[in-house]
């Protein structure tokens, strides 16, 4: 059956693997299609498509950006030009409130008694900043057990660290997706079911959900796949991988039918596929 990922993570952002170690693995877990989607940059594209055309491997540039709305609320831009004027200008706004959050979130844990610095967590970032640094610092200190662990201890609402998502409005994240050539869609929307807006965000310019994930149940595949149908979306798939050692061992790839690929065809011809 068919494999292909529109969904992964770079230690760009909060993955733990360089771009093209996500092409090398993304080879031996025969994907055919692969695209880098990290948190709001996309400065590992470059150097994972110059590893995907080397190999012969289909490569599509992304980005995930996040919304202010809700802390789960992201949506994926895939076929992106990430020289594109409005997605620099949105890329550069949503770094800008992630370092904010981030020293928030430090401060506050300093404020509680943690030993931790922005600079001793700065130190782990090699492109966009995020609470996953944070945690990974706080493992690295003891006082977690995993990046999980960490969150669940002090940066999820209710612990010490936790401050208020940040990003781009929905609509204005669509639009800086679709000026810069690229697809709209809802990344993991099971994790945001109840708070969909699909007739507002649809005028905006959403183009898709991403149906297949690998949290969603049977169930909700199928109410994605109808909610699709009924506004006239397309359906994506992504493992959201983050690499070894983030907390998100899932592999590359999500194994599809034939019938669920077939559903993904007029999304790949989008990029010559």
């Amino acid at each position: 059956m068919p494999k292909l990922d529109l969904h992964t993570h770079s230690d760009r952002s909060d993955g733990t693997s360089a771009p093209a170690q996500i092409v090398q693995e993304a080879l031996r877990r025969e994907v055919s299609v692969l695209a880098l989607t990290d948190h709001d940059t996309a400065s590992g594209c470059d150097e994972a498509a110059q590893a995907a055309q080397a190999a012969g491997l289909p490569f599509v540039c992304g980005v995930e950006i996040s919304t202010r709305q809700d802390d789960h609320l992201h949506i994926l831009g895939l076929g992106i030009d990430p020289h594109a004027q409005a997605m620099a200008k949105a890329l550069d706004f949503a770094f800008e409130q992630r370092t904010e959050r981030v020293r928030i979130t430090v401060k506050q844990l300093a404020e509680a008694g943690v030993d931790i610095t922005f600079d001793a967590v700065n130190e782990r970032v090699r492109g966009s900043i995020s609470r996953a640094h944070v945690a990974d610092y706080l493992k690295s200190r003891g006082l977690a057990q995993t990046r999980q662990d960490a969150f669940r201890k002090f940066l999820v609402p209710g612990r010490p660290g936790y401050v208020h998502g940040t990003g781009l409005d929905v609509c204005a994240a669509i639009a800086a997706i679709k000026n810069s050539g690229g697809m709209a869609v809802i990344a993991h929307p099971g994790m945001v079911f109840s708070i969909l807006d699909l007739p507002a965000w649809k005028t905006a310019g959403l183009d898709g959900l991403e149906a297949f994930y690998p949290a969603h149940t049977v169930t909700m595949t199928g109410k994605l796949l109808a909610l699709a149908d009924k506004y006239g979306l397309a359906v994506t798939a992504g493992s959201d991988y983050h690499g070894p050692d983030s907390g998100r061992e899932n592999t590359v790839g999500m194994t599809l039918s034939e019938r669920e690929f077939a559903n993904m065809r007029a999304v790949l011809k989008k990029w010559n596929i």
